[in-house]
């Protein structure tokens, strides 16, 4: 079965896609799971997406013709990227699952109330003719859950094997972990801001509305300013219990500007410097809380050379750092392809979320579908979960997404 996944994270500045071709072989043990990575790559948002996207996702009102017009501008971009990467590779899929760009996700006393994710999806189902899984989230949230972090289930499927406490660590605009003790149910949570604060400081040092600190250059520049540090430390989210779940509605510019109020004057260099520290530190402790002694890494954060010299620093010499591309799994395509195997797994009947990392009530399919051109018929339902996923992948993308857009 050929699937699409789309993937638009908190950093909101790209698409990313991935195209994967699923098969089951049967073993004595339970069956096994591969998933081909086909293709993937990057599109890029157009400035003013990615600009209306950040008003969406920081606090504050916005008109609800905004909402409305970048629901379908995402849509078309996620329609046109789909078309794109199956005319490269000249397939058809049976599937496409699109996350969407997460806008709205309501929390009340750790309690998840509602998510909202922009980007829709008739457009892709009208463009390509293939019928369409999106609003991957709502129904965990429905089932008492916090609808995140979905990667829980790619990362307990990619690591059922593991004969050491590992952590699955995405360093995205938030950083999540996915941790699997043998003999343990698979524990997953938000730890907080992996790329979000550092975002911020690039954006006000450089000037660009969607800068990034580029190979880390800005944050070794400055100097940890460890009273900002401490401050920072103290926000009350890094103590609450799991499951939990966060994002910008916590962690974005106003969220470090009061930390700043009571420190005027610093270098907006040690500034990057102190928050690149807070991530590293964060993740760090949610590892050694567990005892890991291996961590997987993945998402944008790999690419800052100063953030994994933190993390490293951080988890000391008892934790292996490796990054997940040697599972089999590239680390840009993980989202992507993550979204494809919620996809595969709801087709075919079978929960889609982890609810011991959750927090629902019971583990459940993703999403709701629309119809493509043909009648919308699903198989019979499998009885029981592959036992564990082993990907194949192209060593690089195939194509370049963007440039057949």
């Amino acid at each position: 079965m050929i699937v699409t996944g789309l993937m638009t994270g908190t950093s909101a500045d790209a698409l990313d896609v991935a195209l994967v071709d699923f098969s089951v072989i049967r073993g004595e043990d339970g069956d096994e799971l591969v998933m081909d990575l086909l293709d993937h790559g990057e599109v890029p948002f157009p400035s003013d997406l990615g600009r209306d996207l950040l008003r969406l996702l920081e606090p504050g009102s916005v008109p609800l013709s905004l909402v409305a017009d970048v629901d379908s501008r995402l849509g078309v971009l996620s329609a046109d990227a789909v078309q794109g990467i199956l005319d490269a590779n000249r397939v058809d899929c049976d599937l496409v699952v699109s996350h969407g760009q997460t806008v709205q996700h309501l929390l009340s006393d750790g309690v998840v109330r509602g998510t909202l994710q922009v980007g829709q999806p008739a457009w892709i189902a009208e463009r390509t003719g293939c019928p369409v899984l999106s609003d991957v989230r709502a129904r965990d949230v429905a089932a008492g859950g916090q609808g995140a972090p979905l990667a829980s289930m790619l990362d307990s499927l990619l690591f059922a094997d593991a004969s050491e406490a590992t952590a699955a660590v995405n360093l995205g605009g938030i950083a999540n972990i996915t941790v699997l003790s043998p003999g343990s149910p698979p524990v997953a949570y938000d730890t907080g801001p992996a790329n979000a604060l550092i975002d911020v400081m690039a954006r006000r040092i450089t000037g660009d509305p969607h800068g990034i600190d580029r190979d880390g250059a800005l944050a070794g520049r400055g100097r940890v300013v460890e009273p900002l540090l401490e401050d920072l430390l103290a926000e009350p989210y890094y103590r609450q219990p799991a499951p939990k779940s966060t994002g910008k509605e916590l962690f974005h510019a106003g969220h470090l500007d009061r930390a700043l109020a009571s420190r005027p004057g610093l270098d907006p260099h040690d500034v990057i410097a102190t928050v690149t520290r807070l991530t590293a530190l964060t993740v760090a402790a949610e590892c050694h809380r567990h005892g890991v002694t291996r961590a997987v890494v993945s998402g944008g954060g790999t690419h800052n050379p100063a953030l994994m010299t933190e993390l490293r620093r951080a988890l000391g010499d008892g934790v292996v750092l490796e990054p997940i591309d040697s599972t089999g799994l590239p680390g840009d395509a993980k989202e992507a392809a993550l979204m494809a195997l919620l996809g595969w797994l709801t087709w075919h009947g079978l929960p889609a979320t982890v609810a011991s990392c959750t927090g629902a009530s019971r583990a459940t399919p993703a999403g709701r579908l629309t119809p493509g051109r043909r009648p919308l018929i699903l198989p019979e339902p499998r009885p029981r979960l592959p036992r564990r996923l082993r990907v194949t992948a192209r060593p690089e993308p195939s194509t370049s997404v963007e440039g057949d857009l």
